[in-house]
């Protein structure tokens, strides 16, 4: 290099003086600029991924999913807020959005019947079962009995394996962002984990006697266990036959032997035969609305998870205090 660029070299190629000296200069202009051509392109950015897509199959997976993920991930719901769950139809839609997805978080537990039929549908689109880990509570009765209570969620407790669940399905889908979704679901499980003892509390304010939760789905049975509490139900799963006769005229003995003060309905369901069940057993009257299948639309009253516990827990407790 030396050599080129010397007077002596020029000379040698019989070029004047000036012109010498100014095409030195001209070439240490040109590997300045190439010099510095390199090292703006080496402190360029990375140009970011797109954010992980996640689809759900019903808006409570969504919502927990999305409190793990944070903005490293754009989580989907199947079926939209206020929806039927048990018996869903897919639509092509559907399919074509599972398709786009880079995982997919289901239940399981039976309550996605629809689900594995779908998914047959779908190519290659990884997916993961949010109740591994679970103690699953049998179902007592009808065509189902013995089969898994597919509503895991309605524990607390269960709630923090859901998340752990999530956890490890997004670093798996995802291991850049692993540390990011390990942080979101230890400050979200820690969200979760401090409803216990407020949910608690307000349960034990029942008279022993009388705490009995009865619902139209036996939806609660991991709620009761975790409180407390005793089940009674007009049918075991949205899935069998609702509110047949057989099914109200059962009910409405056992709230008269036990002298139950108040049922319930869930939101997704029709409330008729619950308010049948308050109107002919004396002493009895209903309580409202419970929320176990969906959560509402973000303007309503269970937005989120923890509303959904919340809400449901002080409607119950309201109910029997009226």
């Amino acid at each position: 290099m030396r050599r080129i660029f010397s007077h002596a070299g020029f000379e040698a190629a019989g070029l004047p003086r000036l012109a010498q000296r100014l095409l030195l200069l001209l070439l240490l202009l040109l590997c300045t600029a190439l010099f510095s051509m390199q090292a703006a392109h080496a402190q360029q950015p990375v140009p970011l991924k797109k954010p992980l897509h996640v689809v759900t199959t019903f808006t409570i997976i969504q919502d927990i999913a999305q409190n793990v993920a944070g903005t490293a991930a754009v989580v989907d719901s199947i079926t939209r807020p206020g929806a039927e769950i048990h018996d869903y139809q897919p639509t092509p839609r559907d399919i074509v959005k599972v398709q786009s997805a880079d995982l997919v978080l289901w239940n399981g537990l039976n309550l996605e019947r629809w689900f594995l039929k779908f998914f047959d549908n779908v190519r290659n689109v990884p997916s993961a079962v949010l109740t591994d880990g679970i103690a699953p509570i049998g179902i007592g009765e009808g065509p189902y009995a013995g089969k898994p209570n597919p509503h895991a969620w309605m524990s607390p407790a269960n709630g923090l394996l859901y998340i752990e669940n999530v956890r490890r399905a997004l670093s798996k889908a995802d291991p850049a962002n692993a540390d990011v979704y390990a942080r979101n679901a230890a400050a979200y499980a820690a969200r979760v984990k401090a409803l216990d003892a407020p949910l608690r509390q307000r349960l034990a304010r029942i008279p022993a006697a009388q705490r009995w939760l009865v619902s139209s789905e036996g939806a609660f049975s991991y709620l009761v266990r975790d409180y407390g509490m005793r089940e009674a139900y007009l049918w075991p799963i949205n899935a069998d036959e609702q509110g047949t006769p057989q099914q109200v005229r059962k009910v409405i003995d056992l709230v008269r032997a036990n002298r139950i003060p108040v049922v319930f309905s869930e939101s997704t369901i029709s409330d008729r035969a619950a308010k049948q069940v308050a109107r002919e057993a004396e002493g009895t009257r209903y309580g409202g609305v419970l929320y176990v299948d969906s959560l509402s639309a973000a303007d309503g009253p269970v937005p989120t998870y923890i509303d959904l516990l919340k809400v449901t827990v002080e409607t119950i407790a309201k109910g029997f205090c009226q």
